[in-house]
């Protein structure tokens, strides 16, 4: 298996184990929406916590040029931690979140 195919198989596993967790307030569904043919994945929380309309995407992942960009992380989890604990190289993990002029202070790569 290439890297880019096992990159897909990890990200596509972490995601759904993080929205099969149930949340505990509201009536919020979390489901996942991968896009493999972008490379795009997505964990998002949509419906209702009493009168406050829940929408928003709380993990969102791609894989661009060979890497996983971490675009997006709302959630608790050390997604960055859990993908290198599941074999991906730190030099294979860009923290798109992160100000280009800063991820190079990072454990992970600048671009």
């Amino acid at each position: 298996m290439d890297n880019i195919e096992f990159y897909r198989n990890v990200i596509q596993s972490l995601l759904t184990a993080y929205a099969a967790i149930p949340i505990a307030n509201g009536l919020i569904d979390c489901y996942t929406v991968f896009d493999m043919k972008q490379d795009h994945y997505q964990v998002m929380n949509v419906g209702w916590d009493h009168h406050r309309r829940v929408y928003g995407c709380v993990l969102h992942l791609d894989i661009k040029k060979g890497k996983i960009w971490i675009e997006q992380n709302m959630t608790e989890m050390r997604i960055a931690q859990e993908l290198v604990d599941l074999g991906v190289a730190k030099e294979d993990i860009v923290l798109g979140f992160q100000a280009p002029e800063m991820r190079q202070y990072t454990d992970y790569a600048a671009v």
